[in-house]
């Protein structure tokens, strides 16, 4: 019992530092088990968001936080927070564009997570989201089904590592010039139908994977009731009778993500709307028993805007810039290190300066890209290093948790979520992934 800990360290140190990929998957599988014994288990939160649908609960949001970066150190100070606040209720996600950047690949990703789990000592279930599944405009115009098949790819590599919460984003399909909402709305609505249907063919048996919409691309024009009554009503059409749907929508009401950058580097005060944010979120509940309405690209948002969420009946809300931003901007961050990123970023994301902006503007819009390339120099970073960078971003988390009214809610969770042993088993041809479910003591 005693020596579990190191070797959970060390098992996290080698899944992150190997670039050998059947390498991970074993050393993640391994996790896995280690995670199941423990009574740590990949869930969806699917039932919780219906239950807060049907009105069995309400007056919290729950945190999604993409981690892009020291991700076992900030996970278990996520998992840390949790406990001290009785909170079982909050996401650990990551987006389709972020798997790529900071090379985190699903099953490193969702390992890592369960790893900090053990480490921490927190049992139940564990949410993983991939966050904005995101279809390419362009790339959908000149090819919709090859698009949809890269969609499907990254869903079933996401679901086999555990992923049992998915975010399509297809709101980038979205077109506003045409004059009718319906057919603004029509072919996010269509793709989104679609990939709901695809995920339950091939989701975990016993387990009904919590799928989200997206109805206004984050940073564009704010959304309306028009615009969730098109896409919802459209969705239920084009979705297979008798297949479960999405559990929840989101929404743009004025943010943008990573928030925008001023030219001495601060982050410019967004005038978010709250009304329109409370009043979609009733809809979606009254009209369509989901969860509630979603808010993106809040993170960089001033102190005093989050407790809102919970006042506006906000089902969730994604954080994710800050905590990177947290990670460069610490004087724990090793100086030598942050010089060789930002020389880096000077050459490798050059193509994207635009002209007048400052080199402050200039590394913090592009500074994310490094994430990747120097994963294992912020691994490699000593262990005190690490745990002052996580232990100001802890202290994020708590506050963030409270102003969510994200706390004491572990019995809702026990009550609404089942937890799920699931194997993964390839099939003969090798082509696609079955998840067989056996119930959970």
């Amino acid at each position: 019992m005693g020596r579990r800990p190191v070797e959970i360290d060390k098992l996290v140190t080698d899944l992150v530092m190997t670039d050998d990929t059947l390498l991970k998957k074993k050393l993640a599988k391994k996790i896995s088990d280690i995670a199941y014994k423990k009574g740590i288990y990949p869930s969806s939160i699917q039932d919780y968001y219906m239950a807060r649908g049907r009105g069995e609960f309400s007056g919290s949001t729950v945190p999604a936080i993409n981690l892009r970066s020291m991700t076992y150190d900030l996970a278990r100070a996520l998992f840390r927070v949790g406990k001290k606040n009785n909170s079982k209720a909050f996401i650990f996600e990551i987006a389709k564009s972020e798997m790529g950047y900071t090379a985190q690949p699903p099953v490193e990703y969702s390992a890592v997570i369960l790893a900090a789990a053990i480490k921490e000592n927190y049992a139940g279930p564990v949410f993983i989201q991939g966050d904005h599944f995101q279809a390419n405009l362009k790339k959908y115009q000149e090819d919709p089904e090859k698009e949809i098949q890269a969609l499907q790819a990254i869903i079933t590599e996401a679901l086999g590592a555990g992923f049992f919460n998915i975010d399509i984003d297809s709101s980038t399909l979205v077109d506003l010039s045409k004059p009718e909402i319906d057919k603004q709305q029509y072919l996010n609505y269509e793709v989104c139908a679609k990939l709901t249907q695809f995920i339950r063919r091939i989701e975990p048996k016993g387990v009904t994977v919590s799928v989200g919409g997206e109805i206004g691309e984050v940073g564009h024009r704010n959304s309306t009731p028009e615009d969730m009554r098109a896409f919802m009503n459209g969705f239920k059409k084009r979705l297979r009778k008798g297949l479960t749907g999405i559990s929840k929508i989101s929404i743009q009401t004025g943010t943008s993500h990573g928030g925008v950058v001023l030219p001495d580097g601060s982050i410019a005060q967004v005038k978010l709307d709250f009304e329109t944010l409370k009043n979609l979120s009733e809809l979606a509940r009254q009209e369509f028993g989901l969860g509630g309405a979603v808010q993106h690209g809040a993170s960089t948002l001033p102190e005093e805007a989050f407790h809102k969420f919970a006042e506006c009946e906000a089902c969730e809300v994604h954080l994710a810039t800050q905590f990177q931003n947290m990670i460069f901007d610490s004087a724990h961050f090793p100086a030598e290190l942050k010089s060789r990123i930002y020389e880096w970023l000077k050459v490798n994301a050059a193509k994207e300066a635009k002209d007048g902006e400052t080199q402050e503007q200039f590394f913090y819009k592009t500074r994310k890209k490094a994430l990747g390339p120097f994963k294992k120099d912020i691994m490699g970073m000593p262990q005190e290093v690490r745990d002052a960078i996580a232990g100001e971003i802890e202290n994020k988390f708590d506050f963030l948790f409270k102003q969510l009214n994200a706390v004491n809610n572990a019995s809702l969770v026990d009550k609404y979520v089942t937890l799920k042993r699931v194997i993964v088993r390839k099939r003969q041809e090798g082509a696609a992934v079955v998840h067989d479910g056996e119930g959970a003591d």
